[in-house]
Order: C-alpha cells, then structure tokens, then sequence
C-alpha cells in the first residue's frame, strides 16, 4: 500500500485570501480544501484529469479504511487490497514536466 501519511507544510496567506478561504471552506477543514488544490494543481494538466484522479485516490482511501473489506480475503489477499491495486492503474499519468507555471515578466 502507498505511505498516505500527511506531512505538513506552512502557507502563509494573505488576510482577504484567508478570509475567503475560510468562507469558502464552510463546515469542512480548510486544511482539506487547501490540500485538494494543491493536490490538483501539482498532477493536472487539466481540471479533469485531476478531479478524476481526486476521485480514485477517494475510492482508494475509503475502501482501505472499511474494516470488512480489510477482513474479507481470498487467496490471501484482502479485497481491500486487491481492489486499491486495480484502482491505483486507473489513475491518469500526466505529463506535468513542460507545464509551466505562473506568468512570464512583460516587457
């Protein structure tokens, strides 16, 4: 299974972007929605793409958490295994290495 550990990392904000941050977090944690952005924006060459892979790695998490598919096995492995290894290739490999990020200085 992949290491899903957190590691944190400071960002410091603006007020008025802190501001609509917590705003536009509503009732989740806006650590969460901070992260899916980053998420998204470091492995997307498109909002698709990325909101797709989003959606796997949610699948994966939740079928690794759920106690009964962790028990269940056959031919020793767990269904849950089995099944976040089927997902885990479903994930779309984009090419982020000539994306170019930010804007280039006017002259």
């Amino acid at each position: 299974m992949a290491d899903n550990r957190l590691v944190p990392y400071s960002v410091h904000l603006k007020r008025d972007v802190y501001d609509k941050l917590k705003l536009a977090a509503g009732e989740r944690k806006a650590s969460s929605l901070v992260r899916d952005a980053i998420t998204l924006l470091i492995e997307g060459d498109d909002e698709f793409n990325g909101g797709y892979n989003k959606g796997i790695r949610d699948a994966i998490s939740m079928i690794d958490e759920d106690l009964l598919a962790t028990r269940i096995s056959y031919d020793g492995e767990s269904i849950a295994i089995h099944l976040c290894n089927r997902l885990q290739t479903m994930v779309v490999n984009q090419n982020t290495k000539d994306k170019k990020n930010g804007t280039k200085a006017k002259k």
